[in-house]
């Protein structure tokens, strides 16, 4: 194989990987601003009111909004479910994710919501309380 055969080939593998790496910013960037609108809109409300109707029920939960995330926590344990944007993955996602203690040792799961800005836009109260009540199971077994 030809030396110049070989250069022209790999410059052209870095000009698409440059054009991949522009274009999943730009992805991830309309995701985090779609996610922000519905995370203060749509995902704090729906889990200050799940947090109320939690301790309407008997179980102390807190609601708190880190950075970027609303955590719905016990007050009893370190148990949490929260949500949260992973801008890990291409296209970035809006993960439940849950800990919660079993004996000495913590389980952690994430879940999925949406994927991708349009997925993310398109969230509505409904879908997020299902996602959340899917996996609030063993945190309210008695």
């Amino acid at each position: 194989m030809e030396v110049s055969e070989v250069r022209r080939r790999l410059r052209a593998a870095i000009d698409q990987a440059r054009r991949d790496v522009s274009a999943r910013r730009e992805r991830t960037d309309l995701s985090v601003r779609a996610y922000d609108r519905f995370l203060e809109a749509q995902a704090v409300p729906v889990f200050q009111t799940l947090g109320a109707a939690l301790t309407a029920e008997g179980f102390r939960y807190k609601v708190a909004t880190p950075a970027g995330s609303v955590r719905l926590s016990s007050e009893a344990s370190s148990d949490f479910i929260e949500m949260i944007l992973d801008t890990s993955q291409d296209p970035a996602a809006v993960l439940v994710r849950t800990s919660r203690g079993r004996g000495r040792r913590q389980v952690d799961t994430e879940r999925v919501v949406a994927s991708g800005p349009a997925a993310i836009e398109t969230l509505t109260d409904d879908l997020l309380l299902d996602a959340v009540l899917a996996e609030i199971g063993p945190f309210v077994e008695r």
